[in-house]
Order: structure tokens, then C-alpha cells, then sequence
């Protein structure tokens, strides 16, 4: 399990905005463009690790300053979808 996690983290981590879109199409996710790439800025070099809750709650309300609350709930959304 630990392996999946690292692979994960590591994947998200170092998206790409292009990425970040097809993650959200393919969830039925709504973001925009602009908003992915404010999210993938916010995540690049941090090696956040979003299993750990803390982590993720922090990241994600970067992610609300940086664009909106509902980005930040969308963004959790696709986390969810890697974490469950």
C-alpha cells in the first residue's frame, strides 16, 4: 500500500496542467484552464502527500485563496478519487 500511496503523491505532485484536465473530465469534474494551472503552481516541489489528511486540508485551502472554495472542493474531489 505504501508503494501506491508513493506513486500517487509522486504522480500528483508533479502534474501537469493538461493532466490535471483529463483527471477532471475523465471525474466529471468541472475547473477551468486558468484554475488548473493555479493548482498545479500551488503543487509543484511540495511533495504533499494528500493521505495525509493535514496535508491535504492545508493544501487545499491554498488552493481556495489561490482561486475559489468551490476550485478547492473540485480539487478535492479528484484527491478523493485517488485516495479511496
Amino acid at each position: 500500500m505504501i508503494l501506491f500511496q508513493k506513486i500517487i503523491n509522486q504522480k500528483l505532485n508533479n502534474i501537469s496542467v493538461e493532466e490535471l484536465m483529463q483527471y477532471a473530465k475523465q471525474f466529471n469534474i468541472s475547473i477551468e484552464r486558468p484554475q488548473a494551472a493555479e493548482v498545479v503552481k500551488a503543487m509543484h516541489g511540495k511533495n504533499i502527500n494528500i493521505f495525509n489528511v493535514n496535508e491535504r486540508k492545508k493544501l487545499l485551502a491554498q488552493i481556495a485563496n489561490i482561486t475559489s472554495p468551490q476550485t478547492a472542493q473540485h480539487v478535492n474531489q479528484i484527491f478523493q478519487k485517488f485516495t479511496n
